[in-house]
């Protein structure tokens, strides 16, 4: 700040931008990791290839096409979350559900399976709740036998332009939702337009707060413990 250069007050804007960026992350390594995601992403796309990384990790990321694996009832939401974190824990594994959705540009596909094997056995697996909370109204599906078993297979397909229904070729056949509309809304909370100036609401990092702004899905809000935030809307509930 003591200094008069001409770029000082540049360099000034780009370290608040910094530390603002970094509020979202517990540590500096997460913070590290998920820059080094982003800079990944931003190569040249001309060579074909699938990027792996958790629900976590993508947050902040965009691509033309994700696939979501493994929405059964107790992969995700996960069980063991469920048991230690109870209501909390559900809100969360929603919260990231919503992250993995609004990754794609294009299409996001959600799969589960009808028979998963864990530690060598053959379990039922059920699709994940978060499936059901789907706007059904968006949503075309189809269903198929499997490859092993005679119950179907389940994926969600969701559409975020103009994309065709699509179905997988081959013995492994699965059942299919298109979603025509944008996923821009977070899960629970009904949309952007039910957030009011004044309104309060809860994360789980940063706990109650009340809205002071709003800009498209961000909203800046000012939490009793943790002071004024960014956020994005996908990220609170209203109390």
């Amino acid at each position: 700040k003591m200094s008069k250069a001409p770029e000082a007050p540049g360099r000034l804007e780009n370290l608040k931008e910094l530390l603002t960026a970094m509020e979202d992350f517990e540590n500096l390594t997460g913070f590290l990791e998920h820059v080094s995601l982003v800079m990944e992403n931003e190569e040249s796309t001309a060579e074909a290839k699938v990027t792996l990384m958790t629900l976590h990790g993508a947050k902040g990321l965009e691509f033309d096409v994700v696939f979501l694996p493994g929405w059964e009832e107790g992969l995700f939401p996960h069980q063991r979350a469920l048991d230690e974190g109870g209501v909390a824990a559900l809100e969360e594994e929603r919260r990231l559900a919503y992250v993995g959705l609004t990754r794609a540009r294009r299409l996001a596909i959600v799969i589960s399976a009808a028979n998963r094997r864990i530690y060598g056995n053959w379990q039922s697996a059920i699709p994940s709740r978060f499936i059901d909370e789907l706007p059904a109204e968006n949503i075309e599906s189809s269903a198929a036998r499997g490859l092993y078993t005679a119950e179907p297979n389940n994926a969600a397909l969701f559409d975020q332009g103009r994309g065709r229904h699509r179905r997988q070729s081959g013995g492994l056949q699965e059942r299919s939702w298109r979603m025509s509309g944008e996923l821009s809304t977070a899960p629970g909370n009904g949309g952007d337009s039910e957030f009011a100036i004044g309104q309060r609401v809860f994360h789980q990092k940063f706990g109650y707060g009340s809205i002071l702004a709003s800009d498209g899905d961000k909203l800046e809000i000012a939490f009793e413990k943790a002071g004024t935030k960014k956020v994005m809307a996908g990220f609170v509930a209203a109390t």
